[in-house]
């Protein structure tokens, strides 16, 4: 009965996909004529996002009206929505398809899974123990250690590192879902927008010659935001923290007014450090170098320039793959010398990482003609919405909401290229660059501050995002759907945004 409602519901995402093959379909004379000169991305249409647009609603929908079914079979869904775009474009494309998802796939998404991969398992083996109590100030206190640290060791560094004391520190809360959200606005977007190892996009910026320490020109929207985060924050969860101390306090009365009846509910936490008081102590600590070394590689790859190699007929660079290499060494040496004892006092499981793994690898996928329609700039579908950027509010908004579902690098580096056609003109990259920012920096802050701050709108918005989410979840946090989700961040985050534009753009 199962197979046959997930034929039956892969059958109907199918017929209603069915639009996308008669829209490749009008492609296939001009790919012919055109041949390996062929710009995907200038003659692709809008409707070939529809795969792309299909997985985002599946993973907002299937565990709000099928839960049980998205569990069992999240990565046939994606696998689905995968095919769905690749079957047509390959036969429509050929070759030029082929290279187009080999590239994706070699430079962007085996990358990304292989950073993932590594900050997970390195922060799995780092352990705080002792009294940590979950408190307003506690918590917030958290945070704001989290975001500082966000732009030093990355975005994903920062939260694979502090979500499981935050939420080990809040255990016996019986409200916790929004000291996650808030967890992934600060820690895991947010406050990696001081530096190019915060976020990729300014790290991207730092590739095409952005100074390093340029970003510390976003640190005063960028404190509005914590600030204004933080402060609502902790009125929120002071609220939920007295509501909780006044659920106990009725319970307790009840059990003392009916003593012979045997009450179900949890009375309290076990675990309240407030009854036995313990050092806070670090095990595993020697996972900070595995963690150092993580950096030190994506710094390197940024540094050193070893040459070119062809893989699959994809140019990539040689200190990628040597980046990729350490990282992979980064993890397999903390699993190396990381007891299973640490590991198992964390919660630590590899379910996390395998779902973000195989949402991921379609994600990727079908996200290849947004991207492709984004880089084709003024002669691609999205033309209207390139030639309406102008202002730097236009530049914040469009970079920011468009990197709430791309990828937010690839989209940095677009508008980034757009500003610099606008103003500089045929000028070369690295003088170009310099001279946006002499002359023209509010447009160079409109787009950073957009591509980093935004991503907090929605799960896929960064990287760490989706993982927070799973590691929370399987901690017994019931996160909100996708949309729920985005209940918070519009309502948060939206008017904070209106705001910096008024101050800032």
């Amino acid at each position: 009965m199962r197979k046959f409602s997930l034929v039956a519901v892969l059958a109907v995402l199918l017929l209603l996909t069915l639009p996308l093959f008669v829209v490749l379909g009008y492609g296939k004379t001009l790919s012919e004529e055109q041949g390996e000169g062929l710009d995907l991305g200038s003659i692709l249409p809008l409707w070939t996002v529809i795969p792309f647009i299909g997985i985002l609603l599946s993973i907002a929908l299937f565990p709000l009206f099928a839960g049980e079914f998205w569990h069992h079979h999240f990565g046939k869904v994606s696998a689905f929505w995968a095919l769905v775009f690749a079957i047509p474009f390959l036969f429509v494309y050929h070759g030029k398809a082929l290279h187009e998802i080999l590239h994706i796939y070699i430079i962007d998404y085996i990358p990304f899974i292989i950073l993932l991969w590594s900050l997970f398992t390195v922060a799995g083996g780092i352990f705080v123990e002792g009294t940590l109590v979950g408190t307003p100030f506690v918590n917030v206190l958290m945070l704001l250690i989290g975001t500082a640290a966000a732009s030093w060791i990355g975005t994903t560094g920062a939260a694979m590192v502090m979500i499981r004391p935050v939420l080990r520190a809040n255990a016996f809360r019986k409200y916790k879902v929004h000291t996650v959200v808030f967890f992934i606005f600060l820690i895991a977007n947010i406050g990696g927008s001081l530096t190019p190892l915060g976020d990729p996009p300014l790290f991207l910026g730092f590739l095409h010659h952005v100074p390093f320490f340029w970003t510390l020109n976003l640190i005063k929207p960028m404190g509005i935001v914590v600030i204004l985060l933080l402060g609502l924050y902790f009125v929120i969860d002071m609220i939920y923290y007295k509501k909780q101390k006044k659920e106990e306090s009725t319970q307790k009365l009840k059990e003392r007014e009916e003593p012979a009846v045997e009450v179900a509910a949890n009375p309290g936490p076990p675990n309240n450090p407030e009854l036995k008081v313990q050092p806070i102590r670090i095990r595993g600590s020697y996972n900070f170098i595995f963690l150092a070394g993580i950096l030190g590689g994506v710094l390197f790859s940024g540094l050193v320039h070893l040459g070119d190699i062809t893989v699959l007929g994809v140019h990539t660079q040689l200190q990628s793959l040597v980046r990729d290499l350490i990282l992979i060494i980064m993890g397999y040496l903390s699993l190396k010398f990381t007891s299973r004892e640490i590991r198992e006092a964390n919660g630590f499981t590899w379910f996390p990482i395998k779902e973000v793994a195989y949402l991921f690898a379609g994600i990727f996928m079908t996200i290849i003609p947004a991207l492709a329609i984004l880089r084709a700039g003024e002669h691609g579908a999205l033309k209207f919405l390139i030639d309406f950027v102008k202002e730097p509010a236009h530049y914040f908004w469009i970079t920011g909401g468009l990197s709430s579902f791309l990828d937010n690098a690839p989209t940095y580096l677009t508008f980034l290229n757009t500003a610099l056609g606008q103003f500089f003109a045929g000028v070369p990259e690295k003088t170009a660059v310099a001279s946006l920012i002499a002359h023209k920096e509010v447009y160079l802050l409109a787009i950073s501050s957009g591509a980093v701050f935004f991503g907090a709108n929605t799960y896929i918005g960064n990287a760490p995002n989706f993982m927070v989410r799973s590691i929370a979840e399987e901690n017994g946090v019931r996160m909100p759907s996708f949309f729920g989700y985005m209940m918070y961040s519009v309502a948060i985050l939206i008017p904070m945004f209106v705001l910096i534009t008024w101050i800032f753009y």
